[in-house]
């Protein structure tokens, strides 16, 4: 099979500067090398808009529509229609006649979708290659948040889940391929809608000539007396929300008995106001957005992921691994790497949370050499241009190689 592909995403893959972005920007980059693309995607924010022009040097045509539709209407629609709220909220009219169009006038021999909300803008009578990148079971995700909610949130993310899932299954049974990001989340997709289908990971990858803390000055305000411990990610998802609220209230105060200066800095964009009022509380400095996390990564004296609720490979923890930094994190925020003990510290529970990070104060040789492996292990094993090698043959085209393709 040849032709043209086209790459459908639920967000602008710009600026690869978040968990989703980071791996759609560069799947899509690897897909401009196996052959012309066309892109089909949704903008956020009039700021995310603003980022359309790059794809003048990757695809050969575009749709960047806006996704303005209010989070009400949506769910009014999702439940008119019996649908997952998050269909409803990622259809755009615009995008799916320009899909219709595309697929009429171009020779599109694979269609790669990037998030269940864009199964949706492929026609049912589409018959070249499809590949389905779910990333993660989302309906899981939202199963774990209606456990842990209660009331009438409880029922809309239980609904939510449900509806998902037969979402997921409809995909998976029109996809030549349907990809996840890690091998827990390919099992865990199998053992929903059975092991007869072409179901595999696609690991996230880690740009770490980028991630290099030979070429980055560590941020001024780590300086100063501590120790500093970093989480860096979306601070307006709620597992983020979770898992520093979790760090502030439960580990902090547990860490300040032994060591009464640490510090806990919060750096992410749109922090939600969970987050925003946990500044200056055990500790803790809300610092927000920021033009680039590396800074502050290189300056941590360890990196903090304490996820309780966590699908598919934590990029955060990829890029502190990247930066040669010690990370202690959770089992949840561990799935989808394999490394072990000698690049990084599982912690259970608060105070094996607590216990660890107080260790590493008072050992900082063996935060040095978790650094070193973890980096190590990220330059080995860990690279885009590895884990993607194989993305032409998924696509149904005869190289067996991005380098051979480009």
């Amino acid at each position: 099979m040849g032709g043209e592909i086209l790459f459908l995403a639920h967000r602008l893959p710009f600026p690869p500067d978040r968990g989703d972005r980071i791996r759609s920007y560069n799947i899509l980059q690897a897909l401009s090398k196996i052959a012309p693309v066309h892109v089909g995607c949704l903008a956020d924010t009039r700021a995310d808009a603003g980022y359309e022009p790059i794809l003048a040097d990757i695809a050969g045509s575009w749709c960047v529509a806006p996704r303005s539709k209010p989070l009400a209407l949506a769910g009014v629609q999702a439940l008119l229609e019996r649908q997952p709220v998050s269909l409803a909220a990622f259809r755009a009219p615009r995008l799916a006649r320009w899909v219709e169009t595309t697929l009429r006038e171009r020779d599109i021999g694979a269609v790669y979708v990037f998030s269940g909300q864009m199964g949706q803008y492929v026609p049912g009578g589409y018959r070249g290659r499809l590949v389905v990148d779910l990333v993660d079971v989302d309906s899981a995700k939202f199963e774990a948040y209606g456990q842990r909610a209660s009331g009438p949130r409880a029922w809309i993310h239980a609904r939510e889940g449900k509806l998902l899932g037969r979402v997921e299954a409809s995909l998976v049974e029109r996809a030549d391929t349907t990809l996840l990001v890690s091998e827990p989340e390919a099992d865990l997709l199998r053992r929903r809608v059975g092991s007869e289908h072409e179901i595999r990971a696609l690991r996230n990858g880690i740009d770490h000539v980028r991630f290099d803390p030979s070429i980055v000055t560590p941020e001024p305000a780590l300086s100063r007396k501590g120790p500093h411990y970093v989480f860096t990610g979306q601070m307006d998802y709620a597992p983020n929300v979770e898992a520093v609220c979790r760090m502030a209230s439960r580990i902090m105060p547990e860490v300040l008995r032994a060591l009464p200066d640490a510090r806990f800095h919060v750096v992410g964009r749109a922090p939600a106001r969970e987050v925003m009022a946990l500044d200056g509380i055990n500790g803790t400095h809300v610092v927000g957005e920021v033009p680039d996390t590396r800074p502050w990564l290189a300056g941590a004296d360890a990196v903090v992921a304490p996820l309780t609720i966590a699908r598919g490979v934590q990029n955060k923890v990829l890029e502190a691994m990247a930066m040669a930094r010690p990370v202690v994190l959770s089992p949840d925020a561990a799935v989808g790497i394999d490394a072990g003990p000698a690049e990084f510290v599982i912690a259970h529970d608060d105070a094996a949370f607590a216990e660890s990070l107080v260790g590493l104060s008072h050992d900082p040789e063996t935060g040095v050499a978790l650094g070193t492996a973890a980096r190590h292990f990220v330059q080995e094993r860990m690279g885009w241009s590895a884990l993607l090698a194989d993305l032409p043959l998924l696509l149904g085209f005869k190289s067996g190689s991005l380098q051979n393709a480009a």
